[in-house]
Parts: C-alpha cells; structure tokens; sequence
C-alpha cells in the first residue's frame, strides 16, 4: 500500500530523501509538497486529485495539519495516520506577526529562509553545520517567493477540539529538542486521538526527517509493519 509523505512548511520533497530507500519495502512512496493552497483546507483539497485509493499518510510540521484534514475527508481511504513534529494548536497572534513580517519584499526577491528561521528549526548540534543549512534553504529556494508568501499568510486554526473525530491508526512521532513544537503539544495529539501511540526521537530538532531520517524511518516501519 503506498505512504503518501506529506511536506511541512517550506520544505520540498527531498525532505524525505534520506528514508526513501528504508520506506520502499512498505509500498510505493510519494512525497507531496503543498505548493498550492491559501488555507490548510485548500491545501488539503489541492492534493486529493493524486492520493491513490488508499494509503499511509504521514505529515510533518504544517503538513500534520493537512493530514488531518485530508483524513476527516477521506477517512475510509487512509489507512494510518503519522504525525511528525507538529501540534493541534492554533497560531498565536505572535507567530502569526513573525510570520507575516518575513513578508515586506515580494516573492520575486526570496532569497530562502534566514539563516536564524533556519537554525531555530535544528538541535544544537547542527545550527552551524553548513551543509545542514544549505540543505534545508534549497528546500525553500526550490518552493519560490510566491509559495513562501502563501504558506507564511496562514494563520493555521487548531483543531484540539476535533481531534475525536480522527478514528484510523495514528502514531505521533516528536523530537527531544524541539524548539518549535513541545512535548505538551505531542501529548495533546496523542491524548486527543483515541488510541495514538507516541514515539520521541533523540538527539533531533524540528526537522527530524532531515536530522535523524534512519531514526524515524525506523519509527515508522515499525509502526507499519503492524498493517
């Protein structure tokens, strides 16, 4: 059965290039970016059209939010549900001024994230490593201007209250040092779900499938093997 890999914010498919190789015995593996779309839900809707008839769907960070949107719209097509380093809270007025601030010049003069949006994403460890921040700037550069002025407008709505309603298998994956998602947002997603089981990466930041891919690979194949 295929695993539908759905991108966060400003992260392209190769996202997921470093677990490629691990996923592939589990089905075929599609990687989708959320280049369109002003809402999570029209995000959501804009990737129906190439979901096959059923799947695995996991989604990381911004992509969480579209997963579970796409499970309340298709529930009988997922499968399972993995949720990777992302919340049920809604945005603060706060985030969303940081956000939106990043948003005085037009799309054309996007030169990728900062290198401080960057490094707050990762552990420690690897804030000054400068393949690790090449790595995740040519994600953004590959998106364009007009995909970051998109996805940076959305103030994203939480959906704690509706967590109930989400009924297929669900893993949540959260990293140990995670500085844009807490572990109190990982328990509220997997207190809200009926049945979600959680897994804590060591030694990562936000961007786990970057940072420790075989980790999480091995969190998820894990998680598969049970279908």
């Amino acid at each position: 059965m295929a695993i539908v890999l759905v991108c966060g914010f400003m992260a392209d498919e190769t996202l997921w290039d470093d677990m490629l190789d691990a996923l592939a015995p589990y089905g075929p593996v599609i990687p989708l970016a959320l280049r369109e779309g002003e809402t999570i839900e029209a995000m959501a809707q804009a990737l129906l059209p190439v979901l096959p008839a059923h799947f695995h769907l996991a989604g990381f960070s911004m992509g969480g939010y579209v997963a579970r949107e796409i499970v309340r719209r298709v529930p009988d097509r997922v499968q399972s549900l993995i949720l990777i380093a992302t919340s049920a809270r809604g945005d603060t007025d706060e985030m969303i001024r940081q956000r939106r601030s990043a948003l005085k010049s037009p799309p054309e003069r996007f030169r990728g994230l900062s290198r401080s949006a960057i490094q707050s994403s990762l552990h420690p460890d690897l804030r000054d490593d400068a393949d690790m921040l090449a790595r995740v700037r040519d994600m953004g550069l590959n998106l364009g201007g007009h995909v970051f002025h998109r996805q940076s407008f959305i103030a994203r709505d939480g959906d704690l209250d509706r967590l109930s309603d989400i009924t297929v298998p669900t893993l949540i994956v959260a990293a140990d040092t995670d500085d844009l998602r807490s572990p109190a947002e990982a328990r509220e997603l997997v207190d809200g779900i009926t049945g979600a089981s959680l897994v804590t990466i060591p030694h990562s930041g936000h961007m786990i499938p970057l940072e420790q891919p075989e980790a999480l690979a091995h969190a998820m194949t894990d998680w598969l093997q049970q279908f």
